[in-house]
């Protein structure tokens, strides 16, 4: 029993809660580049927060199931089609035995993620269903045959302070990233905290690129040393890479900062053309973000159940 890709998209992968104890081994986290939706797409047909999903990055796939699927799909506003039937975001729903799920572009926002009842049941490898390259056209992923009442979160009600946790800011506004400063800081100067950012194409769940005026780099070498995703390294052309959810283990360009882990899903939704800034934290700042952030996935869960009658 499985749904079968038709199309498969611009880069849609299997991903859940990643590998975080693999690092050591040469081995990206990987999961999801925005772990809120996707928790949410989960929450929307009664999975686990990490349970195996789709990530779907600007354009979609299409799928066909061969059995009945209970489904959502939460993130960025993709359009979706079951067969000519539009289905609104962030809704649950029932996909039967032929009929066809065609999911397109969305004007804002980055990537969304579709959950269905139980997880995808691929392969486990280190412990994870997360896969590092996209899925090809006739792919077969197989899940349980299952089905969900329809129902669709009321965007409008849900709560101004979840906004930015939910990666739905406005997209005329820079996607601001709050950092820490990174261990090679002061090999620059405070230039890179004032200035804007454009997001390059060329970038994917490894790192993005960023395009602006770069900055001034000392003419000194670094050893190669760990780094993490949401480190901002500076390359020689003095332009910076975010490192994504797929950031390699380790890196000698400098790091001037690293972004909070609780940004990282604004960093997953960031598309090409947007505007990207930083602003420096302290560690005190930090923590009371972190707090933050815990209070509102708290608030947003009790919404959720409410909303969805939990």
């Amino acid at each position: 029993m499985s749904l079968r890709l038709l199309r498969p998209g611009l880069f849609t992968l299997v991903v859940d809660g990643g590998r975080p104890r693999t690092r050591g081994l040469g081995v990206p986290v990987g999961g999801p580049a925005d772990a809120p939706a996707m928790s949410i797409a989960n929450r929307l047909v009664g999975n686990p927060p990490d349970a195996a999903a789709l990530e779907i990055t600007l354009v979609g796939p299409k799928l066909v199931c061969t059995h009945p699927v209970g489904m959502a799909l939460f993130g960025a506003p993709f359009t979706v089609k079951r067969d000519e039937e539009d289905i609104p975001p962030g809704s649950s729903f029932t996909l039967k035995p032929g009929q066809t799920l065609d999911i397109g572009g969305t004007p804002t926002g980055c990537r969304a993620y579709l959950a269905v009842v139980g997880g995808f049941l691929t392969p486990e490898v280190l412990g994870s269903r997360t896969g590092f390259a996209p899925l090809a056209a006739d792919a077969e992923l197989p899940c349980a045959e299952s089905a969900v009442r329809g129902r669709t979160l009321p965007e409008a009600t849900v709560p101004e302070l979840t906004r930015k946790l939910l990666s739905q800011q406005p997209p005329e506004l820079p996607g601001e990233l709050a950092c820490l400063p990174g261990p090679q800081v002061d090999w620059f100067d405070d230039a890179f905290w004032a200035r804007l950012y454009e997001v390059s194409p060329a970038g994917n769940r490894m790192g993005i690129r960023l395009i602006g005026h770069p900055l001034e780099r000392p003419p000194r070498e670094l050893v190669s040393e760990a780094v993490a995703p949401g480190a901002v390294q500076i390359t020689n052309d003095g332009l910076p890479i975010i490192l994504g959810v797929d950031g390699q283990t380790i890196g000698g360009y400098p790091k001037i900062a690293n972004v909070l882990a609780d940004e990282m899903p604004t960093l997953g939704q960031l598309r090409p053309r947007t505007i990207a800034a930083f602003y420096r934290v302290t560690e005190e700042e930090a923590e009371a973000l972190a707090a933050r952030y815990a209070e509102r996935r708290a608030e947003l869960m009790a919404y959720l159940d409410r909303a969805l009658c939990l």
